[in-house]
């Protein structure tokens, strides 16, 4: 395979993978994944997100072979991880690094023996691996502790050691588990950065597993949403956001990208206008090359259709500005409000009516 064409087909493939566990009792099986089909781009992070026991931690473990399925291939860099076996299975683990949620280091060993480890395991030279080892060291910003031992260590600086350790054998796809649930907002905000910065500079797939849905926003390129055991959604992170079409997406993205409504005006809403003074509630989403364009002052020029804002926020999912607002208007200009809205690429809902 040509260099061209490794950096075409993706890195990750499953392909109507299943696998099942056998109950206790002989009741049957338990479907852990049920007819997974995902491609993860090469050099993307890619996030899996799902709840508890929806499989995403069996997705993650058939990447490496910890898991096989029962049904169905899972490819890594072309190769069928499902059927490799010996020294095909430890080219493959080569090529796959992980990360974990509690960081999984010895004890017994430095911050550069613990990164070392892997390389040690491998059979590389020991003048080999000293220099890979200062690389490393360099690239995760831990110079300063390179001869501590991890309970010298804050919860940050373990990771960062994790991330090293998982990048030792030049992996070309890394595994990450949970890998900043155990830790505070802060220190996840940067190794998330540090996660997309060595994206970057080493061409790297990352696919990341969380219940996050924050960290697929801060990090993550692509997303797919598993709900038990299956696909429900999937697609670029900012597609995702801006039209959420699962339920358990819907419900992922709340607190995430929807803003509040005021207390005094949800305390007053109805589902239905009462009166002709009533008042619409309506929530817009701005996405896209309108997002940060002022829509309702032009709405009011072109339309004469005037809105009080009533909350309101605005961020960005990956390089792209996303928005959102809640506005009231008269009631019996909701429809044509969201009809001009539309045109312009926004997301509209009717959230209620107050007097």
């Amino acid at each position: 395979m040509t260099e061209a064409e490794d950096r075409d087909q993706p890195a990750i493939s499953f392909q109507n993978v299943t696998r099942a566990f056998p109950q206790k009792g002989g009741a049957g099986d338990v479907l852990a994944l049920d007819d997974i089909s995902l491609e993860v781009p090469a050099g993307t992070i890619t996030g899996i997100i799902g709840r508890s026991g929806a499989g995403k931690s069996t997705l993650l473990r058939l990447v490496n072979g910890l898991e096989r399925p029962s049904r169905g291939k899972v490819l890594v860099a072309g190769q069928d991880v499902g059927t490799a076996t010996g020294a095909a299975l430890r080219d493959i683990r080569r090529k796959v690094g992980m990360i974990f949620q509690h960081f999984n280091l010895l004890s017994s060993r430095t911050v550069a023996g613990n990164i070392g480890l892997p390389l040690e395991i491998a059979g590389t030279p020991r003048a080999e691996i000293a220099p890979r080892v200062d690389d490393l060291i360099r690239l995760v910003g831990l110079d300063a502790q390179r001869d501590r031992y991890p309970a010298e260590l804050s919860g940050g600086q373990k990771q960062r050691v994790g991330i090293a350790r998982a990048l030792a054998t030049r992996p070309r796809v890394l595994l990450s588990d949970e890998a900043t649930s155990a830790l505070d907002p802060d220190t996840t905000r940067q190794v998330l950065a540090l996660l997309r910065d060595i994206n970057r500079e080493l061409g790297l797939t990352i696919l990341l597993i969380t219940h996050e849905m924050a960290v697929v926003r801060d990090v993550c390129d692509h997303v797919a949403v598993i709900e038990g055991g299956r696909i429900v959604e999937s697609g670029p992170t900012y597609g995702v956001f801006s039209r959420p079409d699962h339920p358990t997406t819907r419900s992922f993205l709340k607190g995430v990208t929807d803003v509040a409504l005021p207390g005094f005006v949800a305390s007053r809403m109805q589902p239905q206008p009462q009166g002709p003074d009533a008042q619409a509630i309506m929530q817009i989403t701005f996405t896209g090359q309108n997002a940060t364009t002022p829509m309702l002052s032009r709405m009011t020029v072109e339309c004469g259709i005037e809105t009080n804002i009533l909350a309101g926020a605005i961020e960005e999912i990956g390089p792209n500005p996303f928005g959102s607002l809640i506005v009231s208007l008269p009631h019996q200009r909701l429809q044509e409000a969201r009809g001009f809205l539309a045109e312009y690429g926004m997301i509209t809902e009717e959230l209620g009516y107050v007097g």
